[in-house]
């Protein structure tokens, strides 16, 4: 949303999350940008962080390294219910890789966090996810040491079953929380690493907005060029991603042997360092940080966001029938074809069919096909449909057929596109989203989507 945004009422964008998007859709859309030109089954283990997990009980590493197609055979785990998550998942990644216990380890953070409607946790606030690749080969930054503080403060907070972030009195939170305790992190880091200040090219720093990141940073001895732009007014504070987020954006401008730290913020501090190293500023395939946000669209009003978290509006589409439950035993049994995306390809004549037939349609050869990810091939329109009538959360709703490069066609919805600009021989890339909610269980699916390309 910005300010072409009708009823934002503010000049400030910040990046929202689709109404079919969550916390771990967009955790598996970081991961396929950051693993592109990566041997996916070389991955060993997957950390998710996140303090809007979807589930409460229930792993969701598990659902985005299904979802990525990764090896079974890794281990995974979710990180959550604190702010400073993300940087506890990439140290614990950090450790394990020079322990030895891994090779490789794919970090993801992700958040959607909701505030009070109209308020300035909303405005401040952005949705998110980044993702890291943890590794002794190739490397474009080093660890230079890390320093940790944990004290439980109750300066923000989220109870089981409220909607939005709560937030005490604001000069104890900035005082005794954010200034006092960032303070001792980082001192002490200076101090165990023996650098300084002025050592530091970057500095990735947590902070709820604007106005107090600057403060931060002045209070911590910083000047204003090493200082890692925070991307309020363009992004908003993505929660746990946030100071990840940052150093993403800290590598993509890097140099070599360049000091960049990151520090985290939630019941205490985290500071992790890096040294960048000659391999840095190497062309790379994904869109990142930059691209991203050059490649986001303006939402046309706050009554569509609204409508989307179904925060204060009531919807006056169409009603439809309560969706039923849907089969936990079919999610499982259909897991490849729908979680993975997993078509076949026969290994007689060549011809790719989804989802994978016995038989194959072109040469009737029978139960001789091979697996084929069709989730990270491009594809072009072949025919839609626009249903005005089907009472979905965003109308139209398109319904796209998809023909993919190396073969293949499905019938599936489009999502994150203007009406406008579905037509036949549009090139579609497809994302992992979610279809709904019913008796607790989130059903995902794959949806095309336009190419995204920075602007």
């Amino acid at each position: 949303m910005g300010a072409e945004t009708d009823g934002w009422e503010s000049a400030s964008q910040r990046s929202i999350a689709n109404f079919d998007e969550d916390s771990v859709s967009m955790a598996v859309a970081a991961a396929i940008d950051c693993l592109k030109g990566y041997e996916r089954q070389d991955i060993d283990g997957l950390l998710f962080a996140s303090t809007t997990p979807p589930y409460a009980e229930k792993q969701c590493a598990s659902i985005i390294a299904t979802a990525l197609d990764l090896r079974r055979d890794i281990f995974t785990a979710d990180i959550t219910d604190v702010l400073r998550a993300g940087t506890t998942a990439l140290k614990s990644a950090l450790d394990s890789v020079a322990a030895g216990s891994a090779k490789h380890v794919l970090v993801v953070a992700s958040d959607n966090r909701q505030g009070a409607p109209k308020g300035e946790a909303e405005r401040n606030s952005g949705d998110g996810a980044v993702a890291f690749i943890v590794s002794n080969e190739e490397l474009i930054a080093e660890q230079a040491g890390s320093h940790a503080i944990t004290e439980n403060m109750m300066d923000t907070w989220r109870s089981a079953g409220d909607q939005f972030v709560r937030s005490w009195e604001d000069r104890f939170a900035i005082e005794e929380g954010l200034e006092r305790i960032m303070g001792e992190a980082v001192s002490g880091f200076m101090e165990k690493e023996g650098v300084f200040v002025k050592d530091v090219a970057k500095l990735a720093l947590y902070s709820p907005d604007a106005r107090r990141h600057s403060q931060l940073a002045r209070h911590l001895g910083f000047q204003p060029e090493q200082v890692q732009d925070p991307l309020f007014g363009r992004m908003g504070n993505i929660g746990t991603a946030f100071p990840l987020m940052l150093l993403a954006g800290a590598l993509e401008d890097g140099s070599p042997d360049q000091l960049l730290l990151t520090v985290s913020y939630g019941d205490g501090s985290d500071v992790l360092g890096f040294r960048t190293t000659s391999k840095i500023g190497k062309a790379r395939t994904g869109l990142g940080v930059s691209g991203y946000l050059d490649s986001g669209q303006v939402l046309d009003s706050y009554e569509t966001y609204a409508k989307w978290r179904d925060v204060w509006l009531t919807d006056s589409s169409s009603r439809r029938p309560q969706a039923q439950s849907p089969s936990v035993t079919a999610m499982w049994r259909e897991s490849d074809q729908n979680i993975k995306f997993h078509g076949g390809v026969c290994n007689q004549c060549g011809y790719v069919q989804y989802p994978s037939q016995q038989i194959c349609v072109e040469c009737q050869a029978r139960d001789d096909s091979t697996p084929i990810r069709l989730s990270d091939k491009l594809g072009t329109i072949f025919t839609y449909s626009l249903d005005y009538l089907a009472g979905t959360v965003d109308t139209p709703l398109a319904v796209v057929v998809v023909d993919f490069e190396p073969g293949g066609r499905v019938l599936c919805m489009m999502t994150d596109r203007e009406v406008t600009e579905v037509q036949i021989g549009l090139q579609v890339e497809m994302s992992f989203r979610k279809l709904r909610v019913v008796n607790g269980i989130h059903n995902y699916y794959w949806k095309a989507v336009p190419l995204r390309r920075a602007a």
